[in-house]
């Protein structure tokens, strides 16, 4: 009897490795599984391989992974990942086809979860997609004809990263006035703490999260809400640099920020209108919020799989 052809997802995260096995032609994973991504006296890759193994079913086709950057998905190498140090320059798919002997591709998380979308969530039927998620930092993905855009060394469409202010606030990533300087989490929180120190009267301290000052601004604190309007304000400016760039017919948002709703998103449309430089950019856009959720990392994983495997 022919052993059904299978799909092997994975989503590598900070904490958690996540790992399902798909039949081809389903989006419903037939066996799945997650651990804690570190443990003592134990390396990452051991706890993946053995996970692997855990749900592998059927005829493995090929191994699709979704993991943060900074990567190089043409050579499957994963360069400095911030939260496992063991992996510095980690050739990930040369080992895994090497252990599984079958193919294995690799991308970063926010190019897969525009992936995802695009094939099975709020980006069906769309061609040309602009994806952002905006959480602790700002991640994008571009999806152009519908090809997912890499660049010639596979790091394009780092979006969190376009300069908006050359003397702007520090970044994370230790540059200047960078989107994610603005309007991500820690931008939000940032700019708040700035305040307080420089003497604004806030019902804040200084030390919440994003989602803290979200809760303060609904509540009618002043300098809440403007640090959510300078948020917006920014990503408006943002995006529109975007549409100017990629002209995609929907524009997708994730992550913990984006779920703050008008706070959020009234100032940032209003900014979008006044810095599109042409009306035509903004006619038939969609602005949709995701639909996959945390299944993305790995529906993405599958995606890839199945488009660089031809299955």
């Amino acid at each position: 009897m022919r052993r059904m052809k299978t799909v092997v997802a994975i989503d590598i995260g900070g904490t958690q490795l996540r790992v399902a096995t798909y039949v081809t032609d389903s989006q419903t994973p037939l066996k799945h599984g997650h651990t804690t991504t570190h443990a003592d006296g134990e390396n990452p890759y051991d706890r993946l391989t053995a996970l692997i193994e855990s749900v592998w079913d059927g005829d493995v086709q090929a191994i699709g992974i979704s993991s943060a950057g900074p990567l190089d998905p043409h050579a499957g190498i994963i360069l400095a990942p911030p939260n496992i140090k063991a992996w510095r320059n980690f050739p990930l798919t040369a080992k895994l086809t090497e252990r599984f002997v079958v193919p294995a591709f690799l991308d970063n998380d926010a190019n897969l979860a525009a992936l995802a979308e695009w094939r099975f969530g709020a980006a069906r039927g769309h061609h040309d997609v602009l994806y952002l998620t905006i959480s602790t930092g700002v991640g994008g993905g571009v999806i152009i004809a519908d090809r997912l855009l890499q660049g010639h060394h596979g790091l394009a469409t780092e979006l969190g990263h376009v300069t908006l202010e050359k003397d702007g606030p520090l970044c994370g990533c230790g540059g200047r006035g960078h989107l994610e300087a603005y309007s991500s989490g820690t931008g939000i929180r940032s700019f708040v703490a700035d305040q307080i120190r420089a003497g604004r009267v806030s019902s804040l301290g200084g030390g919440e999260s994003a989602k803290e000052i979200a809760v303060a601004a609904n509540a009618g604190d002043a300098l809440a809400r403007e640090s959510y309007q300078r948020a917006g304000e920014y990503l408006g400016i943002g995006v529109a640099n975007f549409l100017h760039t990629f002209d995609p017919s929907i524009v997708i948002f994730g992550g913990g920020v984006a779920r703050n709703g008008p706070l959020l998103f009234e100032p940032f449309e209003a900014s979008l209108k006044r810095h599109v430089f042409h009306p035509r950019y903004l006619e038939g856009l969609t602005i949709a919020q995701v639909e996959l959720g945390d299944s993305a990392g790995l529906l993405g994983a599958l995606t890839l799989a199945r488009l660089k495997a031809n299955i």
